[in-house]
């Protein structure tokens, strides 16, 4: 079996999914830069495992980096997670998200073409759709317009991927389009670790049931949601992890191209994912409610059917078992992976 070369496979949603190729057979090589992330979540994967695999700590807009790495390795397969994801800081810093996200992907694909490796998927996201003009979003709707870097980054990659599908058909390409990743391994030995104050809503929920932090910004309450409060497709890490893997099996078709929506379906407001996660741990989470974020839309929900039918993939874990995952993860790691 060939190695798959995991781009980002030390941060969050990376880790899960070496974990699921590891525990599969896959012989797997991690590239990270360890800018958002901590090897101590590739230790611990290998420790729940049994299992090993290859670190190469380096960047993917590094090109000698990526050679190294293609000329030792037989490599098969890339999942590429590597980039930068928090949609706030992307409105800040765009040419960063940029350079990042659109040049690394490039520098990427330019490689795995040198080294005749023609089998990808990209970790895109639902910002590509932009603001939904109706819910719930389907893989036939147009994109185009993000409202921020972050999305436009994730979209302009699609593009280049697309494109070079089209010049050269050998190449299979699956895009998966992330809702809200949320939960932790049921181990609680990895999860969820964000530098500094969380960008997202479950990890600085979890930072205030454990006092780590003060209180909750709610960003918005006069949305057209029933409770004013933006309302998002939140989904399981570990069925995320998973939908990595039927995306291989699906490249080992020799498919072409295909785009894929991973959600469940279901839309939950910032003010229910608050009360789920109050009864999940059994702490009161305090909240205020600020001003709106810029880039942010109402509410984002998936239509799963096409991964259901296609890729046989769909999300098991509830709500509740998120909740309850998130809060083993931090409770047993309140400092994350620091010691």
């Amino acid at each position: 079996m060939k190695s798959v070369l995991v781009t980002g496979g030390a941060g969050y949603i990376g880790s899960h999914t070496t974990l699921q190729l590891l525990e599969q057979g896959y012989p797997v090589v991690v590239l990270d830069n360890l800018t958002n992330s901590s090897v101590e979540s590739l230790r611990r994967v290998e420790e729940i495992t049994g299992k090993s695999l290859t670190f190469v700590e380096g960047d993917i807009r590094d090109q000698s980096v990526l050679e190294n790495i293609f000329s030792e390795n037989d490599i098969g397969s890339v999942i590429h997670f590597a980039g930068l994801k928090a949609v706030g800081e992307s409105v800040e810093k765009p040419m960063q998200y940029y350079e990042n996200n659109v040049y690394g992907t490039l520098t990427l694909c330019n490689v795995m073409q040198r080294h005749n490796v023609k089998n990808i998927v990209f970790s895109s996201s639902a910002t590509v759709y932009g603001d939904p003009a109706s819910l719930p979003l389907r893989e036939s709707m147009s994109t185009g317009q993000p409202t921020n870097p972050y999305g436009m980054s994730k979209l302009m990659v699609e593009h280049i991927l697309t494109d070079v599908f089209k010049s050269d058909n050998d190449w299979n390409i699956v895009l998966l389009r992330y809702f809200n990743p949320v939960g932790a391994h049921i181990s609680g030995r990895i999860g969820e670790d964000p530098n500094g104050i969380p960008n997202n809503l479950m990890p600085y929920i979890s930072q205030v049931a454990t006092g780590k932090l003060k209180e909750l910004s709610v960003f918005g309450d006069d949305y057209d949601t029933p409770d004013g409060t933006g309302v998002r497709d939140y989904i399981h890490v570990e069925d995320l992890a998973n939908g990595h893997l039927k995306a291989l099996d699906r490249l080992a078709l020799n498919m072409g191209l295909d785009i894929y929506n991973l959600g469940t379906g279901q839309g939950y407001s910032v003010l229910e994912m608050i009360k789920a996660f109050e009864k999940a741990s059994g702490k009161q989470v305090p909240y205020k409610i600020a001003p709106r974020r810029s880039g942010d839309v109402a509410s984002c929900y998936a239509d799963p059917t096409l991964a259901a039918k296609e890729l046989n993939w769909h999300a098991d874990k509830d709500l509740e078992a998120m909740c309850e995952d998130i809060w083993r993860w931090q409770s047993n790691n309140p400092n994350g992976y620091a010691v």
